[in-house]
């Protein structure tokens, strides 16, 4: 067998994986509601009116096709500052629709794009272990296209590409730290309780976030619960270590008694006064570092 041939049998052996940008999506619109994993929802779930607002779900250009995603922004106004909303585990449901709507009442154009839409939806599952088979083939290089296709959509559709913020919960927390070390234009990062070290590198998510503190290119605050099962409160003093060794603007809050999903006012996990001081010190971070 001559060597190109031998090259040719290797290829149809181990032939390269599909490049992300030619894959199209799966999902083409949200969900509508809560998503299944997650219901029953607590009787303390916020709920936002739209008064004042321009809300609902938009398709995104981005490559492979449209990208479903929910926008919310005020009504009135021009070049608005600009807020990625980074989705939990479950995807684009409702409590993510109502954070973009609270940030809009703040004065933002809030987009949540909807980035396992290329490998499945999640929203109709039941179980942890069926969600996680859709996330684990997510690759963070298609996770930072898609923001930076929304941020793009958004600087064109009312937003100001000049004052761009990222925030997200758990799955998105840890986006946020990776988006940071990615995307120059960033003002700034707000991760709530995002892994911060790597349980399991894959060939898709091969960095944690306290592998990219050196390459930050915005300040990221991070919020974060004392009793979060799933991250100890070692790998958080980790980090703070990492970004005080890199020189980075960063800070982290640490609550006290506070569990995984403090936020989340639609699970039993929501605790109100951690989530109502991390929020405000979300929009006085924005601001103080010109994404306000």
């Amino acid at each position: 067998m001559s060597e190109q041939n031998l090259r040719e049998h290797e290829k149809s052996l181990f032939p390269e994986p599909e490049p992300t940008a030619r894959r199209g999506f799966i999902v083409t619109s949200l969900t509508a509601g809560f998503a299944l994993a997650v219901q029953p929802v607590s009787a303390q779930t916020i709920t936002t009116d739209t008064e004042g607002l321009e809300a609902g779900e938009v398709k995104i250009p981005a490559e492979g096709g449209l990208m479903p995603a929910y926008r919310a922004m005020p009504q009135k106004g021009a070049a608005r500052p600009v807020v990625l909303v980074v989705h939990e585990i479950f995807g684009v449901h409702e409590y993510i629709k109502d954070v973009c709507r609270r940030l809009a009442k703040a004065g933002y154009l809030a987009v949540a794009p909807d980035l396992y839409a290329r490998q499945g939806r999640v929203d109709n599952l039941e179980s942890f272990e069926e969600i996680r088979k859709v996330v684990s083939r997510v690759p963070d290089a298609q996770v930072m296209s898609d923001l930076d296709a929304a941020a793009a959509w958004a600087a064109k559709n009312g937003g100001s590409g000049d004052r761009l913020a990222i925030t997200g919960f758990c799955w998105g927390g840890r986006i946020v730290w990776l988006y940071a070390a990615h995307q120059p234009k960033l003002k700034a990062g707000v991760a709530w309780y995002g892994q911060l070290v790597s349980r399991q590198p894959s060939e898709l998510q091969p960095k944690a976030p306290i592998d990219v503190v050196k390459e930050l290119k915005a300040p990221v605050l991070g919020l974060y619960g004392e009793a979060d099962q799933g991250i100890p409160v070692e790998t958080v003093e980790r980090m703070r270590q990492a970004l005080r060794e890199a020189g980075k603007p960063g800070e982290i809050v640490l609550y006290p008694q506070a569990p995984h999903g403090f936020h989340a006012d639609y699970r039993p996990s929501y605790r109100k006064e951690p989530a109502e001081d991390g929020w405000k010190r979300m929009l006085a971070w924005f601001r103080q570092h010109g994404a306000g």
